[in-house]
């Protein structure tokens, strides 16, 4: 299986509500709610709407994403990605043009979000 491959893919038109857990990556066009697990790459397509809680190792964000969001590894926010919320990473990119609406937490070697 190659690095770039996707696993699973919720297209445009999709609403799922819940908990997903995955390994490797997933990309998100339709609407999410709910809770996501992993330590692999939650994709958000520029089309999409999804909101809840998530951990993730790594967050590609090119729609819309309302909640809380922790990535082990690594945030890329998009040109048309906008992020409500509180974001939990080591490390951020933002393209001109993406939006980060909330609170960014940024700790060296890894994101944790705090107990209490």
């Amino acid at each position: 299986m190659g690095k770039d491959e996707i696993n699973a893919f919720l297209g445009a038109g999709t609403v799922y509500e819940g908990k997903l857990t995955f390994q490797g990556s997933v990309r998100i066009d339709g609407v999410f709610s709910g809770e996501i697990t992993s330590d692999g790459t939650l994709i958000v397509g520029k089309d999409a709407q999804i909101s809840g809680t998530f951990h993730v190792g790594e967050l590609m964000l090119s729609g819309n994403m309302r909640g809380d969001a922790v990535a082990k590894r690594r945030v890329v926010v998009h040109s048309t990605g906008v992020l409500d919320g509180t974001l939990h990473t080591p490390c951020l990119l933002t393209e001109e043009g993406g939006i980060i609406d909330g609170q960014i937490f940024m700790k060296k070697g890894g994101a944790e979000k705090p107990k209490g």
